[in-house]
């Protein structure tokens, strides 16, 4: 299931809706940040909690879901089409351009990340499932569990995204990286 445009169409709605995180959480007896981490793809939520926004945001599960498990052979998406994605404004200034979005039923989102000069996530996350970051250009810092590496254009790195993380560009020069988030099945 592409869980990425699960995520866009709940925050789709409830700005249509004009509800606030405050007033759906209430109405769908969440939490305000168990519903942003939804929201921001950082957590997918059970068929009872989807139930509960459903029902809040005047809608049904199977219409929240509807072609989301539809999948193509092939999925062009061209330079000038990546879809810009919200995802967590509060603490980060990093543009996420989803390059894979034309694909539902994915097993991973691939985004291009750019950070400003003394851009990046001002604290550590932590989200389901894994995460791949190759430089295209530039260089940034990597914190990962408390520490801190210096990647340069080239480098990459595979781990395990329930550990905490964030990128940085303390840098005066803009950053390009690739971000692949990992699916894991079974959850």
């Amino acid at each position: 299931m592409n869980l990425l445009e699960l995520a866009q169409r709940i925050r789709s709605k409830r700005l249509q809706k004009r509800l606030t995180l405050a007033q759906l959480s209430k109405m769908a007896d969440q939490t305000e940040s168990w519903l942003s981490k939804v929201e921001n793809f950082r957590l997918t939520p059970s068929l009872t909690a989807l139930s509960r926004i459903a029902e809040a945001l005047g809608t049904t599960v199977s219409q929240l879901l509807e072609g989301l498990d539809e999948r193509p052979k092939l999925s062009i998406i061209r330079k000038e089409e990546g879809v810009i994605v919200e995802r967590d404004r509060q603490i980060s200034d990093i543009t996420y351009r989803s390059v894979g979005f034309k694909r539902p039923d994915r097993a991973m989102d691939p985004f291009i990340l750019t950070l400003s000069p003394g851009g990046g996530r001002e604290k550590p996350l932590t989200h389901e499932g894994e995460e791949f970051l190759l430089v295209i250009r530039g260089r940034v810092k990597f914190e990962y569990g408390g520490e801190v590496h210096t990647l340069n254009t080239g480098d990459s790195l595979y781990f395990d995204a329930e550990v905490e993380h964030r990128l940085a560009n303390p840098y005066k020069s803009e950053t390009t990286v690739l971000c692949v988030f990992g699916h894991r099945f079974g959850w």
